[in-house]
């Protein structure tokens, strides 16, 4: 029996040792063959990469190397509740690193106070989180095999969005280099217009100064029969009178899958029409407006070049002299960050655009194109006729007669989708091409288009966005608005990829506790209604206080009567009463969160395990009672 016994033990540990060694075999055999594999169970697929994203990885031709800086202690110290966040940013760097087939090379460094690691962070354009205190970095730093470099400064929770759209940004500008070519075909001279007063060409607009540095500026002329292919973006600015070959050569460019931005205007500032020293009144009568047809109503935009928008919300303050007092401008307009598309990467980011005498856009009926407004005014606001803003003397003059519509309406928006062509029997009329290579007509679009049209040329304005000062011979422009980072952010936009165009914004990281939160927002409400019980009843008792005084022959005696001591002593326990309600309502609310925060620990501490337990008593019991039933089956097939 003895020996049995030590049988049943040596088996038994032996099936222990087994049953381990069989594990990290498992273990081991697992990380070998299912590395890369990873399941996404987050409720907007928050680690799994967008197919644009997964595109830009793939046609990489070269390896990029990723830095990640995070100062974890000075973030543990300082600000922790960063720590989620920059755990969220490493695993989907890893995430990239894993899927880019070794073309990503990612480090992750902690950069220690004075230290290697930190200046090179500062060489990369990193910016510390507490310039004042112990430097906290988190960024994003990468270079390329030609010594190319780029960086995100810094990852910042009102991006935390757009953080994957920032990421391969990134690493598309490191895996091609070359600066993506503006073609600007352009009726004012944001390039710098000839004075006649100086016989000299002007200084070019801040505006322009912007684009050449961030990109290959290629002008184009209003005769052109053709636009080439390597002009990555098409750049339209207040198109007039447009001849149907150019008109042709722009819908030709949409349908071959170039991206555009466009600008037309009911009333631009900058249009010379009708300028002429002898006859003032000329400029007052000239058509300022300009516009896009039939192009624009082929991509299903509606648009009329009569109407200015007035805002009365939206209106900017404006002196009309140096003498006079400020003035509303309600064809002046100061749109803020509420006014912006917040799910656009080129808008979610900025906080003041000014424009001025802005048309209106809206989605045409029928159209197969998306409309995605990007810029709208208040809801006060309607529109005018363009006339009533040329040669304008006194802005308050345009809010005689002015009736708020109740519609925002749309300054700026994207266009997206399959579009077809204004000429679909081909180039209008008889017209020849000129010496550019024979190119097919195209019908409908090859790839969806994506089309940018803001409703006004005056953003490119100086006055409205960036001061201008000479310093040491120097011109020095100094921003107050956003324009010039909005038309820089649409130009970004659609001169990358058609892949990095689709990494739109994803949903946010934080999670909160959606329960918890109901439960708040309920006691909030209980709490308000209770406030403003008490309210109502200490409003009553002064007032009846104050009759009960009134009706009193002594009225300068100090002492209370007793009609006004009883309704004292009254409005005392009935305020007592209500804050003990308060008291409870808020006490109500810490045991509903109390209680929902025991139901979790139970599920998590004690079911999910006993749920475990339950099933291996289960199989335990099934593998037992086969077992007996097999030996009976023996027992009964060899009774012997």
């Amino acid at each position: 029996m003895n020996g049995n016994r030590w049988r049943r033990v040596g088996f038994g540990v032996g099936g222990l040792i087994a049953l381990a060694v069989l594990f990290l075999a498992v273990v081991m055999l697992s990380n070998v063959g299912l590395r890369g594999v990873r399941l996404d169970l987050t409720q907007n697929k928050l680690y799994t990469l967008s197919k644009g994203t997964q595109q830009v990885l793939g046609d990489l031709k070269e390896p990029v190397n990723l830095y990640f800086y995070f100062s974890r202690d000075a973030a543990a110290k300082q600000s922790p509740l960063m720590m989620p966040y920059a755990a969220r940013v490493r695993e989907f760097l890893e995430e990239v690193s894993a899927r880019a087939g070794g073309k990503i090379h990612l480090q992750v460094i902690d950069p220690q106070p004075f230290s290697d690691d930190e200046d090179r962070a500062a060489e990369f354009g990193l910016q510390s989180l507490r310039p004042d205190g112990e430097a906290l970095y988190f960024g994003l730093a990468g270079t390329n095999s030609t010594d190319g470099r780029s960086a995100i400064p810094t990852f910042t929770a009102d991006r935390e969005e757009f953080m994957e759209y920032d990421v391969a940004k990134l690493i598309q500008e490191l895996g091609t280099p070359k600066k993506p070519v503006i073609g600007l075909l352009t009726s004012i001279g944001i390039q710098g217009q000839f004075n006649p007063q100086t016989g000299q060409m002007g200084e070019p607009w801040p505006i322009y100064t912007q684009i050449q540095q961030l990109f290959t500026v290629r002008t184009l002329t209003a005769e052109l029969d053709h636009i080439d292919k390597d002009v990555d973006v098409l750049m339209l600015i207040h198109p007039k009178q447009l001849a149907p070959k150019t008109l042709y050569a722009i819908d030709q460019f949409v349908m071959r899958g170039g991206r555009m931005l466009l600008l037309v205007d009911p009333n631009a500032g900058a249009d010379l029409a009708g300028q002429d020293p002898r006859n003032p009144l000329a400029a007052a009568m000239a058509n300022h407006s300009s516009d896009l047809q039939p192009l624009l109503a082929t991509w299903g935009v509606d648009y009329d070049p009569t109407k200015v928008i007035g805002d009365l919300a939206r209106g900017l303050e404006v002196r009309a002299s140096a003498s006079t007092a400020p003035t509303r401008h309600i064809g002046i307009l100061g749109l803020r960050h509420g006014d912006m598309d917040q799910k656009d990467v080129v808008t979610a980011s900025l906080e003041s655009i000014n424009l001025a005498t802005v048309g209106s856009l809206a989605a045409r009926p029928g159209a197969k194109t998306t409309f995605e407004p990007l810029l709208q005014s208040s809801a006060n606001a309607e529109p005018m006729p363009a006339q009533r803003f040329n040669a304008l003397t006194d802005p308050a003059a345009l809010r005689d007669g002015f009736k708020s519509t109740g519609v925002r309406y749309t300054i700026a928006a994207r266009i997206t989708g399959p579009v077809e062509s204004a000429y679909p029997n081909g180039p209008p009329g008889d017209q020849k091409r000129g010496e550019g290579p024979p190119i097919a007509h195209l019908a409908k679009s090859t790839t969806p288009a994506n089309i940018v049209v803001i409703a006004d040329t005056d953003i490119l304005m100086d006055y409205l966005w960036v001061q201008t000062r000479e310093l040491l011979g120097q011109r020095i422009a100094q921003a107050f608005a956003n324009n010039g980072d909005l038309i820089a952010n649409i130009l970004d936009n659609l001169s990358g990829s058609s892949a990095l165009i689709s990494v739109r914004g994803r949903a946010s990281f934080s999670r909160p506790f959606e329960r918890i939160e109901a439960l708040k927002r309920q006691a909030d409400d209980r709490l308000r209604a209770k406030a403003l019980e008490l309210q109502t009843e200490l409003q009553q008792t002064e007032g009846k206080l104050t009759e009960l005084q009134a009706k009193r022959n002594d009225q300068s005696s100090l002492m209370l009567s007793p009609e006004q001591e009883a309704e004292l002593k009254r409005f005392t326990a009935e305020k007592a009463r209500v804050r003990k309600e308060l008291r409870e309502t808020e006490r109500g609310l810490d045991v509903d969160i109390n209680r929902l925060g025991s139901r979790l620990k139970v599920i998590n501490i004690a079911i999910a395990p006993l749920i475990v337990a339950v099933a291996g008593v289960v199989i335990l019991s099934l593998r037992r009672s086969r077992r007996r039933r097999a030996v009976s089956l023996s027992t009964a097939a060899d009774p012997t």
